[in-house]
């Protein structure tokens, strides 16, 4: 039995660069075995929000803990996969090459790596191209190698931006089982996307606008609350109730 316990959580934070403010009042906790989804167009600050968590950048204002440590905390990145929005291979190296680099990076003896390679491979269909160098690939294939090096390393909390940019509905689907088998097994999962399908198979929800939370919940509780039949719908009214609220501000 998995015992549930708080691996992400943000408190009252304010992000920004010099006095531009980027995100305000945002307040998130995430359990172990959760996916939870951000949701917003891009410029919402769903990238800025995931590197204060990832400890790249400190809170102006606020807390961020990750599973139980305030960050930033160089010493925990060895716990998180980290899949970025672009994506940093060296291309002149196989595929193969990358996935030993970054799991070596990441702690991974050789032994480790020749067990898990294969494994986190397969979950992205690239057995067949492990060998052929990166600056063959297409830009879904580098995708799905970065997703790749991200899980390579069996991480406690999986951390994905925009994963499925660039992606097939049949290979999204297949990365979809996978995570949903990662979270039973207590593996946390945050994940950026402005695709609603995505979107729909998190667990919780976090829609971003102007940076700011419109609305946070389950999808099914969002759906029911909003009284519309779809998170798409959801966003599409939260955005604009939020916009006639600020027009009273």
């Amino acid at each position: 039995m998995i015992v549930m316990s708080e691996t992400i959580h943000v408190s009252n934070l304010q992000q920004g660069y010099g006095k531009t403010v980027v995100l305000r009042d945002i307040n998130l906790s995430i359990q172990s075995g959760e996916i939870l989804a951000l949701i917003g167009p891009s410029g919402a600050g769903k990238t800025t929000l995931v590197s204060t968590i990832m400890g790249m950048l400190k809170p102006q204002q606020g807390q961020v803990t990750v599973l139980g440590q305030t960050m930033p905390n160089r010493q925990l990145l060895a716990k998180i996969g980290y899949m970025a929005q672009t994506d940093a291979l060296y291309e002149a190296l196989t595929g193969r090459e990358n996935l030993n680099f970054f799991g070596a990076m990441q702690g991974l003896t050789p032994g480790q790596l020749k067990q898990q390679i294969p494994h986190a491979a397969g979950v992205v269909n690239l057995q067949q191209d492990l060998d052929t160098r990166v600056q063959a690939y297409s830009g879904g294939m580098k995708r799905r190698l970065s997703l790749a090096i991200a899980l390579v390393s069996d991480p406690e909390l999986l951390i994905l931006d925009e994963p499925t940019v660039g992606i097939d509905p049949e290979l999204r689907q297949q990365i979809w089982q996978e995570l949903h088998q990662l979270a039973t097994k207590g593996k946390t999962i945050l994940l950026t996307t402005h695709v609603m399908e995505d979107a729909e198979q998190a667990d919780q929800l976090m829609m971003i606008r102007n940076g700011a939370a419109i609305a946070q919940g389950t999808p099914k509780h969002l759906i029911a609350a909003f009284h519309v039949d779809s998170v798409e719908a959801v966003f599409l009214k939260a955005g604009r109730q939020q916009d006639e609220n600020n027009r009273y501000i």
